[in-house]
């Protein structure tokens, strides 16, 4: 997954206005207890990062 993929998907789940925000502020343990943010600047890839999320805001799995 591309980061471009994976952001139009976080503003599809989130909003435009607000995935970037939540990204930088909500700590997810599927991550290592990390934000988006860090993790992805640690290197994790994304699709592993947008599964995490997936799964803490519990989308349908048509969203997977």
């Amino acid at each position: 997954m591309r980061l471009t993929e994976f952001w139009d998907r976080m503003d599809r789940a989130l909003g435009a206005s607000y995935s970037r925000t939540w990204a930088e502020t909500q700590v997810i343990s599927g991550l290592g207890g990390r934000t988006v943010a860090e993790a992805l600047a640690e290197g994790e890839h994304a699709k592993t990062v947008w599964r995490a999320v997936w799964a803490h805001l519990q989308l349908p799995p048509s969203e997977r």
